[in-house]
Formats: C-alpha cells, structure tokens, sequence
C-alpha cells in the first residue's frame, strides 16, 4: 500500500534499489545530490545533474521534462553517501513559468523497479519558489528511509545547493542551466495533435493488432521545441516551453508561460474534412491492413501525408520505447529473480544455484524475444508504410533523389512544410521518417560546422566539414525558394571572407539571391543594416495597424539570411544586429541560415547563448543528437543529400529562375 506522505514524514524503504518519478504541469529540471552523515555535499562529484547525469548508484535526466524517472540503487552509492536529497528546478531563460506557484503542484512517487508505489508526494503550498528539494532517502541505523521535504528556494538552484554545503554554487547553477538549454536546443518537436479517439485516424480496414503497439503506462517527458501535452497509457508528451520550431520533428512553436501549443497552419480550416481521405483495399483474415499514402485526416493530400508521417514518427516512438521497456523489464526481472534465489547460502553452490541461474536467463531471454517479435512486426508495417508513402509525398516533403523534383513547378502558394531532413533508429536504421518544420519558418537553423559536433564530424577534416556544412546550407536555400511563389521569398548571402564562393555557385549562378554574397566589414554591416531596418519598419507598421504606410521599396516577402563561417568578420555591432534578427526576425518574415562552429564564438563569451538555443542545430553528417521528450530516445538525424551526378540542385534552381522572369519579378 502506497504511503501519501506530507510535509516532514517519513517512511521506511523495503528495498534499496528504486525508481523516483517526478510529474510536474511544465518542465523542470531535476537532480539529486549526495550527503554524507550531517548532510554536507563534500562537491560536485556528488551531485548528479543534467549535465552530469551518472553517479555510482544514482542517474537522473538528462533534459528538463515535464515527467521524470530516476534511478537509484542506494547498495551501490559511493562510501560515506547516507543521503540523497531530489532536486527540482524550474529552467532558466526559455520563456516558462519562473515561480512554482505559477504551475500545478510537481507530484513526486518513490516506487520500486516494477512500479509499485512505495511513498508519494505532492508538493503543495509553493509560491516564488523557482526550486525546491522535493524528498530524501537517508540512512538511519543501517535502514533507509524516504521523508518528505519540500524545502523550496525563491533565490532558486544556487540557493539550494548553498544551503546543502556546495561550494562556488552559483556557477555550478550556471553550468546546469546550460547543460539543459542545450537539450532543448537539440530536442525533438512532436508530432501535430492527436485525434479526438487518442490515436492517428485509420480508414483502412484490417486487423488493430498489426498495428504498432504502445509502451506500457509510464509518466512522459516533455518537449523543448513544441507540442501539445497529453496524458495517457502511452507515451504522449508534456510540451517543452522552448524558443521555436522543431526538429526531429517538425517545427516547433515556443510557448508562451504555460500556454498551449498551436499547430495551427496559417490557411488550415479547423472543422472536420469535407472528405474522407483514401483507403486501402480490405485486408486479408490475419494479415496487417495495406498502407496506403495519405490514409490520415487533413482537408488535402500534403495535409494528411503530413499528418501521416508525425503519426509514423510517432508509431515508431512507440514501438521502440516498447521493446526497450520490455526488455529492460526482462533484465531487472533476472536481477530480482537470482538476488531471492541466491539470497539463501545454500543454494549458492552445487546445482541449485546453476539451475537458478539457467531459469532466470531463459525467461529473460523468453521475454526479450516475445519483446522483439513485436517490435519486428511493427517494424514491418512501418517499413511496409513508409515505402508507400515516399513516392506519394509532394516536393517540399520529398528528398533530392525522389523523382517529383525533376517535374516540379514553382507553386501558387506556400506548402504546410519542408522536409530538412531524416530521422531513425538504431533498432532499424533503414527506416527512416521524415524530418519536416513547419512554414513559414518558426525559428532560424544552424548548421553545425564544429568537428566537435558529432563522431562522424570529429573524423572528418576541418576544410570538407565546413564546405560540406555550406552545401547543406546552400541546398535548404534552393528547398525554400522552389516551395515559395515566384518573388515572395529572398534570400541574401553573408559570407565575410569570400571561402564559401563554391558551395554558392549554384545560387549565383541561377541569378536566384537578393543581391551578390556579402565580404568584408562594409558587406556585412550594409545587409544586416538592410534586415534590421525591415523588421523594424514592418514590426512598427504591425503595431500601428498601418501596412499601407510601409515605404514602396520595402519588400514585404519572406527573407532568409545565410551567414557563413560565423563569427569570423562580425564586429559586436553586427554581433548584436544578428541576434536581434534571430530573436525579433521570425514573427515578421525575416529568418536565419547559419554555418557555424559554436567553438569558434567562444570568445564572445555567453552573450551569444541565447541566439545559439533561439536556432534549430542540424549537422551536415548523420548524428544522433536529436533528443525525444517523450520515450527518451536519440534519433539520428539523416541530412538531406543530392545524389552523386545528379543536377536536380540546378535544375530547380533554374525553374525559380524561370518562374520570377514569367512573373516580372
């Protein structure tokens, strides 16, 4: 029976090793630290953060969430540990609540590895609290026990670590916080909302139990990019109130203190389809139902592809959480079953103990196997629906070898999405699901040119990174001029030194940029001056209500800024103009393309932090550093490559050409 604990209670552990689950309404962070006999953290090498999630016997999150477990196995803490006290804290500079009084009481369980729940707790009566130690484990004569504390900090996650003894606090605070705006500056925005039914809308007729199945009920984190929140047996996500679009998903919106996400496309109509969207041919008796392209709700094709793709992300989510939970389960499940078998010192040795340890492993491995059939027939359906779809999608959702590009036409009017990318697994990595962000741009994009990025990145030479990472930049220009209509979307070019005149070849030549590549001081300080000036003009005529005063040489479509090998040639004026069009740019049409090495901007210092987490990172080779809120994964992020020998860039790029000659643009 579950122990509901209040204020300064306490209650005693039947076992050591344990699972903490914090719920909150918002994302927080949470840690933990270790005390000795008086309570005293003897440094930081006792206290486990998201920065640093691992200590012996002790592992926390490692991004702020909206749901969280961590583990503890109070047997294996380091010699001297008699306490372990939970940290909660509110995430500092993402635009989210900033006291705990603003958001539901955070709810916190101690249960054991099976879920049972052993002691809980609510902790009520918060205010201009910003962090708050929620509970403690601590030794008393050799017996563990859990109290409720509930100690909140108006001064927040450095007046809580002094008062536990840390030395030099604050910049141990500073370096948590950092730690978790950079997870939400790589996290994965979530798919679009769900259907009134809790689950993807399915017109096909055929068997449910081929489809994907959900993990077992367990709290669900959140997202630092976007999404909407839910509750529920799956893994469903609290959103993560961070600065724009998504990724890993699609773009993702930030959110205002506590408030919903919307989704909404600018020209979506929000009352249920005037038509039902495809179905598949009825399937066989037994056998999964046929996927077919465009089989979810939307009131046009690109719209219930895109839909159906967040839903096949999300599926995917699922299926793999599953299995990890499953065998995870499979592994602690030997570990209980030897520990009471051997617990006896007679059946330690001769054949009692070996039979033990042979039943054990053989239902570990039983479940881990019923575990991946599973998981391999919901990753059949998957891949069986992904090779339908990708023919079908449209151009901005398609990837440079699909053959829709060669047909393409510069459209009417701007599509919901563009895909920048792909996304997988490591349980199936030829399975890949779309990456796409939502139009117009929510938030710039980064290219990451630091061989510090990733694995793959750290192989390769400085010179091919850095061209590689152009090219990339240079091919997500060509995507969003060929998706735009003629003369609604500019892009200009910054490149300080003159090094990316190759990567911009294809650009120029197609006579498709607002003006020649930007070099030198003058260059720079004359483009930024030209954005900063339109934003401004365009932001004041917004507040006035007075578009038609707006000067006639302004140009009112979209414009798209690359900058390449950022900071070099930027003086702290342009340093300063950058941000404020990264920040301010977004909500009047002015957007971000960046390639940089963050390492590079060290010496700014952490002036620059805030533009580095207002952007979307994507890497020019394959990383797995886009973070799930939901189930925890890593998905790897798959850029988009033109096929060798192909000249699809050009070719597109001369239809836009083509397209604003027709239109006298």
């Amino acid at each position: 029976m579950t122990a509901e604990l209040v204020r300064g209670q306490n209650h005693t552990l039947p076992q050591t090793r344990l699972e903490i689950r914090v719920s909150a309404g918002t994302p927080v962070v949470a840690g933990a630290t270790l005390g000795d006999e008086r309570g005293t953290v003897r440094g930081v090498e006792w206290i486990a953060h998201p920065g640093s999630p691992q200590l012996p016997g002790l592992e926390v999150s490692q991004q702020a969430a909206a749901d969280h477990r961590l583990a503890v196995d109070l047997e294996a803490l380091p010699s001297g540990a008699h306490r372990v006290t939970v940290l909660l804290a509110l995430p500092v500079g993402v635009g989210g609540p900033v006291r705990f009084g603003a958001v539901p009481a955070p709810f916190v369980a101690v249960t054991g590895l099976d879920g049972t729940e052993i002691a809980s707790f609510t902790l009520t009566d918060l205010d201009a609290e910003s962090a708050v130690s929620a509970l403690e484990l601590y030794r008393r004569q050799d017996v563990w026990k859990v109290r409720a504390v509930g100690q909140g900090y108006a001064g927040g996650l450095a007046a809580m670590l002094a008062d536990q003894g840390v030395t030099e606090p604050a910049a141990l605070a500073g370096t948590i916080q950092e730690a978790v705006t950079r997870g939400l500056a790589r996290s994965v925005a979530p798919p679009p909302p769900r259907t009134p039914e809790g689950d993807r809308v399915r017109h096909a007729t055929g068997s449910a139990d081929h489809r994907p199945t959900a993990p077992p009920p367990a709290p669900e984190p959140p997202e630092p990019l976007t999404d909407p929140a839910a509750t529920g047996p799956a893994h469903t996500a609290q959103p993560h109130p961070a600065p724009g679009p998504a990724a890993a998903g699609p773009s993702a919106a930030g959110t205002s203190a506590g408030g919903p996400i919307n989704y909404a496309h600018p020209r979506r109509q929000h009352a249920a389809p005037p038509s039902p969207p495809p179905t598949a041919p009825p399937a066989q008796p037994g056998q999964p139902a046929q996927p077919v392209a465009g089989d979810a709700t939307g009131w046009s094709m690109d719209e219930r592809l895109y839909n159906q793709i967040w839903g096949m992300f999300e599926d995917l989510a699922r299926a793999v959480a599953a299995y990890r939970s499953a065998v995870d389960f499979a592994e602690s499940r030997m570990d209980q079953e030897l520990d009471r078998a051997l617990s006896d010192p007679r059946n330690r040795i001769g054949g009692a103990g070996d039979r033990a340890r042979e039943a054990a492993r053989a239902k570990r491995d039983e479940l881990t196997s019923r575990a991946r059939e599973a998981l391999d027939r919901d990753l059949a359906q998957l891949t069986a629906e992904a090779a339908v779809v990708e023919p079908a999608l449209p151009a901005a959702y398609a990837g440079w070898g699909n053959p829709v590009w060669h047909a393409h036409r510069i459209p009417m009017e701007i599509p919901m999405a563009l895909r920048i990318g792909d996304l997988h697994l490591p349980e199936r990595t030829d399975l890949r699901i779309p990456l796409l962000v939502r139009l117009p741009l929510e938030r710039g994009i980064w290219v990451d040119s630091g061989r510090a990025a990733s694995e793959a990145a750290a192989l390769m030479d400085t010179d091919r990174l850095r061209r590689l990472a152009m090219e990339t930049a240079v091919a997500h220009a060509a995507r969003l001029l060929a998706v735009y209509p003629p003369g609604e979307f500019a892009v200009h070019v910054i490149d300080p030194a003159g090094s990316a005149a190759g990567p911009l070849a294809p650009l120029v030549e197609a006579g498709v940029l607002a003006g020649p590549p930007a070099a030198g001081p003058g260059g720079v300080a004359s483009v930024l001056a030209h954005l900063t000036r339109r934003v401004d003009l365009v932001q004041m005529a917004v507040r006035a209500r007075a578009a038609d005063s707006l000067p006639p040489d302004l140009d009112t479509g979209e414009q798209l800024l690359v900058v390449n090998d950022f900071p070099h040639g930027f003086d702290d004026r342009a340093v300063t103009q950058l941000r404020y069009l990264a920040d301010e740019g977004p909500a009047v049409g002015v957007h971000l393309l960046m390639v940089a090495d963050r390492e590079e901007a060290s010496a700014y210092g952490p002036i620059l932090d805030p533009l580095w987490r207002s952007l979307l990172r994507i890497t020019p080779v394959a990383d797995s550093h886009l973070a799930d809120p939901w189930v925890g994964h890593a998905w790897t992020y798959e850029p988009l490559t033109v096929p060798p020998g192909s000249r699809v860039l050009e070719q597109v790029l001369a239809a836009v050409a083509e397209a604003r000659r027709a239109a006298g643009r």
